[in-house]
C-alpha cells in the first residue's frame, strides 16, 4: 500500500510540474494555439498547433540543437526564446513521420547519416565550445563500477562483464574523436512523410570514440556476416581493434541499461538485456 501511495503522490507531483511548464509555454502563444505534452521521460517536450501550423517545443534544449538543425540532422529549428524565468524554449518544425522499425535499421540512409554526424567538424566544434571533453574509457569504467548496486554485482553475467571491461580497458584507446549520439536505438530515428531521415533525442551528446555508436547499432541490428559490408559503406575497415572497441562499449552501455531498467522496476527489460549481455560475452 505504501508503494502505491508513493506512486500516486509522485504522479501528482509530476502532473503539477507539467502544468506549471505548460502554463509558462502558453504565454508565448495566442489563445488559438493548442499546446499538449509530447510525453517522454523528461516531461520537457510539447506539441503546439494552430490550424495548419505545427511546432515541436522543447524546454531547456542544449544550444547544440542549432548546430544539429543547420547540419540537417534534426528537423529545422524555427526559433529560440528565453522566458522571464530563465528557461529557454526552442521550436522546431513538427514533422509527420514515424520511427524506424528494427528491421529498417539496415537502410543505407542510417549508415550515411551516422557517418555524416561522426565526420562533422561544425558539430564537433560546437560541442567543444560548450566545454564538452572527450569521454575516456577509464572514467566510464569507474562510473559503471560505482553505479551498479550490490545485487547486480552478484549476478554471474555482470561479474563476467565487469571483468572483461577491466581486462580490456587499456587496449581500446582511440584518439580520432567524433560527436556521438550515445543512444542509436531505432526509436530515435525519424523518417518523415517526405522520406527524409533524422536522428533525434540529442539530450546527452558526447565526444568520444565513434565505436560508442557503431557498436550498439551493429550488435543490435546488423547480422554479424554483414558487418564488413556495412562498415565499408560507412567508410571504415572492420579491424580486430575496432571489433574490440565496439564490444567494450556495448558491454559498458548494456550494464548501464540493465541498472537503469532495474531502478525503474522494468524487470522484463532488465532480463532481456541480461540475456543480450550473456550472449555477446
Amino acid at each position: 500500500m505504501r508503494n502505491k501511495m508513493d506512486n500516486q503522490s509522485g504522479k501528482e507531483r509530476m502532473d503539477k510540474a507539467a502544468k506549471i511548464k505548460l502554463n509558462k509555454l502558453e504565454h508565448l502563444f495566442d489563445q488559438e494555439w493548442e499546446i499538449i505534452p509530447a510525453g517522454g521521460l523528461t516531461g520537457e517536450a510539447f506539441f503546439a498547433k494552430h490550424e495548419e501550423q505545427r511546432l515541436f517545443l522543447k524546454r531547456n534544449s542544449s544550444p547544440f540543437l542549432a548546430a544539429l538543425s543547420a547540419e540537417g540532422i534534426v528537423p529545422k529549428l524555427v526559433w529560440t526564446k528565453r522566458l522571464e524565468s530563465g528557461d529557454v524554449i526552442t521550436a522546431q518544425h513538427w514533422l509527420n513521420g514515424r520511427e524506424l522499425s528494427p528491421d529498417e535499421m539496415v537502410d543505407r540512409r542510417v549508415t550515411k547519416l551516422l557517418k555524416k554526424i561522426h565526420t562533422s567538424k561544425p558539430l564537433l566544434t560546437m560541442l567543444e565550445r560548450l566545454e564538452k571533453r572527450p569521454v575516456q574509457p577509464e572514467k566510464l569504467l569507474l562510473e559503471v563500477q560505482d553505479g551498479i548496486d550490490l545485487n547486480l554485482l552478484q549476478h554471474p553475467t555482470i561479474q563476467k562483464a565487469i571483468e572483461f571491461l577491466q581486462k580490456k580497458v587499456k587496449f581500446i584507446r582511440y584518439d580520432d574523436y567524433a560527436v556521438c549520439h550515445g543512444d542509436v536505438n531505432h526509436n530515435n530515428w525519424l523518417l518523415s512523410e517526405g522520406n527524409r531521415l533524422y536522428l533525434i533525442d540529442w539530450d546527452r551528446p558526447l565526444i568520444g570514440d565513434p565505436a560508442i555508436d557503431l557498436g550498439m547499432l551493429l550488435y543490435c541490428y546488423i547480422p554479424g556476416n554483414d558487418w564488413e559490408e556495412w562498415l565499408g559503406l560507412y567508410g571504415m575497415e572492420l579491424t580486430t581493434h575496432l571489433q574490440l572497441r565496439m564490444k567494450w562499449y556495448v558491454v559498458m552501455q548494456t550494464i548501464l541499461s540493465i541498472q537503469w531498467h532495474k531502478d525503474k522496476s522494468r524487470f522484463h527489460e532488465m532480463n532481456r538485456w541480461l540475456t543480450f549481455l550473456h550472449n555477446i560475452l
